[in-house]
């Protein structure tokens, strides 16, 4: 029970940290390889338009947050880059927010407020926390 005791803080930073490395794999999967970047910039420029928003805009954007997703999800499952890879993550989360915030200001925050919980949780806890990682099996830290 001391053993359980001891570990379960790396237990559950590492179940947290591949859960949403996982979250954010799949939906830059999505977007980049399902869906497609041309339509996912289509979605948001239908409205993004109507507010003035060039469309070279919505397109970088769009281009940033899948691409983020998908590379950085990948980075985290492993624990590879971790904290750069959050930090990108949350400015994905920032560019959404104001995209989903643009779009409809009381826009329903059930799918983006958990990732940012779950971001936050990894970037304020201990870094001894993030042993069970690739980062702290190559870098020591």
């Amino acid at each position: 029970m001391e053993l359980i005791t001891h570990y379960h803080y790396i237990a559950g930073i590492t179940i947290a940290r591949v859960f949403i490395g996982f979250l954010f794999l799949f939906q830059g999967y999505d977007a980049l390889f399902n869906i497609g970047l041309k339509e996912v910039t289509n979605t948001y420029q239908a409205r993004f338009r109507l507010k003035g928003i060039p469309r070279l805009l919505t397109a970088l954007a769009a281009l940033f947050t899948s691409c983020s997703a998908f590379i950085c999800g990948a980075l985290l499952v492993p624990g590879v880059f971790e904290t750069i890879a959050l930090y990108l993550l949350g400015i994905n989360l920032i560019i959404t927010g104001i995209g989903f915030g643009m779009n409809e200001p009381l826009w329903d925050t059930r799918h983006v407020f958990p990732r940012l919980a779950l971001v936050l949780l990894l970037l304020l806890t201990p870094v001894e926390w993030h042993s069970l990682s690739l980062d702290h099996l190559f870098f020591k830290l």
